[in-house]
């Protein structure tokens, strides 16, 4: 009796690193090329970024292995920048772009990368393991009006809430 709650923990935990119905991680992700800094240009609200602008996320290689996160936003009613540190390790092929990221200890979240520009490496669509979420991600601050498009309705037909996107100001 006592294994129950123990296996509906981790039945509930590893729900969080599942991938959405109908969504695909991308194949031959390239993660030394994905390094580096991204803006956001678009996303579904949560309360963890609500009020922020300029955001951005940085990727690092960590000595274990594994990839560091920094996610950082300018929060105009506090006047000061806000910044969370995390972690990510991929779930299955380190060629998949399929990752599971962490900013709380031992709870993980999917970060699935479901399309990306694998000739330059200058946009991504991610999205989690439930279709809540959903951002856009490129390496300047601004897409081009194609990207966006694209960006659109794939996410749109893949059942992402399109109307509700926040498109965050970047400077």
């Amino acid at each position: 009796m006592r294994l129950l709650p123990l296996l509906l923990l981790i039945v509930l935990l590893g729900g969080c690193v599942s991938v959405p119905q109908n969504v695909a991680p991308v194949d031959g992700f390239e993660l030394n090329r994905y390094l580096g800094k991204w803006y956001e240009i678009a996303r579904l609200d949560h309360s963890f970024e609500r009020g922020l602008a300029n955001i951005t996320a940085e990727y690092s290689l960590r000595e274990d292995g594994g990839v560091k996160v920094i996610n950082k936003g300018f929060s105009a009613a506090d006047n000061k920048w806000k910044e969370a540190e995390g972690k990510a390790y991929f779930v299955r092929d380190p060629q998949e772009g399929y990752l599971k990221v962490s900013f709380f200890g031992p709870f993980y979240g999917a970060y699935i990368v479901f399309e990306l520009d694998k000739e330059d490496y200058q946009y991504a669509f991610i999205t989690s393991y439930d279709k809540s979420y959903l951002w856009l991600l490129a390496r300047t601050p601004a897409v081009s009006d194609e990207v966006l498009n694209r960006f659109m309705q794939k996410s749109n037909e893949l059942g992402f809430a399109t109307d509700k996107l926040i498109f965050p100001k970047q400077d």
